[in-house]
């Protein structure tokens, strides 16, 4: 199998009213039988890491624990009830991170595809057949890793990744792993929240997002060493002269704003 990137597109109309297994059940009988769910959190954040959840299942995996969506679509006491849930159910799990510094260096992108990788790593026995990732971009797979320059390398080739819009809100798998990894993102936010230097920021409540209240410590602190300082976040007024988000990043925001971070 080449690690090629083909879009799984939804049909038209209104979708299932809950995640299930059915493009899961249609790409094992494709070929696929070991099939990860991925998905990202903190993407959109100013602070704190990018984070991918990964959730792996086979033929034997079946339907998901009940109230598995869209990690969104549910409150925090839902998702941390269900992660224990999800963890014995499939076959493997993983969330990495990439951190403020990471993304600072490399760029959103390539951060996000270090977290995959990184997620991935922790499927200690299990090779992935597949990789069903939420959206319609394709961050996982390295180009230079592709085609003729991928047979140059000693590591082992990538998985295959097939992107779908709203796999989060279709898909069991992808629901799950947006589970595990918003629940690992919001506690180490929660956790940096309660260092002294961080307490302005109110991180236990935004999760690092762009609220009222975290832009106003920034307004009046500046940055912290958890914050992504290539984004000429507000608060860097004092040292540039200037105070917004770059235009390049404000897309970022998007649908990971989690809500209110909730």
């Amino acid at each position: 199998m080449t690690a090629t990137t083909r879009p799984t597109s939804a049909r038209r109309g209104a979708g299932p009213r809950r995640p299930s297994l059915r493009v899961e059940r249609t790409l094992q009988r494709e070929g696929y039988a070991v099939l990860v769910g991925m998905d990202e959190v903190g993407r959109g954040a100013l602070a704190g890491p990018v984070s991918v959840g990964v959730v792996a299942i086979d033929a034997d995996c079946r339907s998901a624990p009940q109230g598995v969506k869209d990690s969104k679509l549910l409150t925090p006491a839902a998702r941390e009830r269900l992660v224990p849930r999800i963890r014995r159910w499939c076959l493997g799990h993983g969330v990495g991170h990439a951190w403020p510094e990471e993304i600072d260096a490399i760029g959103i992108m390539a951060a996000l595809r270090l977290a995959g990788e990184r997620a991935l790593t922790q499927l200690e026995g299990i090779t992935p057949h597949l990789v069903l990732l939420d959206g319609n971009h394709d961050w996982l797979t390295d180009p230079r890793r592709v085609g003729l320059l991928g047979l140059l390398e000693e590591a082992p080739p990538p998985p295959p990744v097939r992107t779908m819009v709203k796999a989060d809100l279709r898909c069991s798998s992808v629901a799950a792993a947006s589970v595990l990894a918003k629940v690992s993102r919001d506690t180490l936010m929660v956790q940096a929240a309660g260092e002294e230097r961080h307490t302005p920021y109110r991180w236990e409540q935004n999760k690092g997002y762009a609220a009222a209240e975290h832009l106003d410590a920034l307004r009046e602190l500046g940055p912290s060493d958890w914050h992504r300082r290539s984004w000429r976040l507000t608060g860097q007024a004092h040292l540039d002269g200037e105070a917004h988000i770059d235009e390049a990043h404000s897309d970022e925001t998007h649908s990971n704003e989690e809500g209110s971070a909730g």
